[in-house]
């Protein structure tokens, strides 16, 4: 999603910041910004594309300043700019007073505070263009349109929505096991439920679901071994862990309910994306009551309460409660 307040490059802009954590999608964003500022064929001549940490400020003026070859403006870009323009900021601002009238400027950051004094003189020179990361339920159409785009595959909701389910909301890793799918599914056009399952196994939900399993099964010593795996696999566990197994019982906890009200297996399945090991998640919803699935949503809740606060380490608290599950 882009947002800000976008000109028309027609109106002579001279300086664009693109600002978004999300740095797959700034990144597209800007060759978008640059497609409408320059021909492909003046990009030789008409682009300084700038390393930051490579670069001083003057270079960056005199670059500014160089008149233009073969092309109405001089396009001067920097990427990943943050620490660029903290540590420039009186330069800039006086920049700002006084743009280049041939060329442009084009920042892209992580973040624009727009209380700094370079953010209060940007709207009179330039343009900003922040680009946020899509909502999780919007997700899916980024990731259709990115398989589509980037490796010529058929992507359909139900797939990109697992994708999400399975790898989690970060679009850049999000693109990246799309990267990978698109390989595995080689020749095949449609990239398919069955291709993600295969390979995007490795994951905090799959990873969470095993530990469950097990724990229902009474494998107090399989369980452990799997979760003390998860956490060796994936530095970020630490602080997925919580939330993967929260969504694993919700999951549960809701289908059991719909499953009460007189709802079939298939429509339970389809609304609440249970796609993966169908089969084996409705035997999990089987074996436990809505009690025990809402006492363990309560002990999660607890524990992410214990572990923000500093009372707790991750590790110790959810292998414990682990432990207790496989217990009983």
């Amino acid at each position: 999603m882009v947002r800000g307040n976008r000109k028309s490059t027609d109106e002579q802009q001279r300086i664009y910041v693109i600002a978004g954590k999300e740095e797959t999608m700034v990144n597209a964003r800007c060759s978008e910004l640059l497609d409408e500022l320059l021909e492909p064929e003046q990009r030789a001549t008409g682009l300084f594309d700038a390393e930051p940490d490579k670069v001083d400020i003057a270079e960056i003026f005199d670059e500014l300043r160089t008149l233009p070859f073969l092309t109405g403006r001089r396009v001067v870009l920097v990427k990943n700019a943050d620490k660029f323009v903290s540590a420039n900021r009186q330069f800039l601002e006086d920049y700002f007073d006084n743009p280049s009238a041939t060329g442009v400027l084009v920042l892209t950051v992580k973040t624009w505070d727009s209380r700094t004094r370079l953010a209060k003189k940007l709207p009179g020179v330039g343009t900003l263009i922040a680009v946020e990361q899509p909502k999780t339920q919007e997700l899916w159409r980024h990731l259709v349109s990115y398989a589509k785009d980037a490796h010529d595959k058929l992507l359909g909701r139900q797939a990109a929505e697992l994708l999400v389910d399975l790898a989690g909301d970060d679009l850049t890793r999000l693109y990246t096991e799309i990267d990978k799918l698109a390989l595995f599914a080689d020749s095949e056009k449609n990239i398919t439920i069955k291709h993600i399952e295969l390979l995007t196994g490795n994951n905090r939900l799959f990873n969470a679901f095993s530990v469950i399993d097990a724990c229902i099964a009474g494998d107090a010593a399989q369980a452990a071994q799997r979760l003390r795996k998860m956490f060796a696999e994936d530095r970020s566990t630490e602080y997925t862990a919580v939330g993967a197994f929260a969504y694993h019982f919700r999951k549960l906890w809701t289908a059991k309910k719909m499953l009460a009200e007189g709802q079939s297996v298939n429509s339970v399945a389809g609304r609440l994306r249970m796609w993966y090991n169908k089969d084996a998640q409705f035997a999990q919803v089987r074996r436990l009551s809505l009690r025990q699935l809402g006492d363990r949503l309560q002990e999660l809740a607890g524990i992410d309460y214990a572990i923000k606060r500093g009372l707790a380490q991750p590790r110790v608290a959810l292998e414990q409660l682990v432990l207790s599950m496989a217990s009983r």
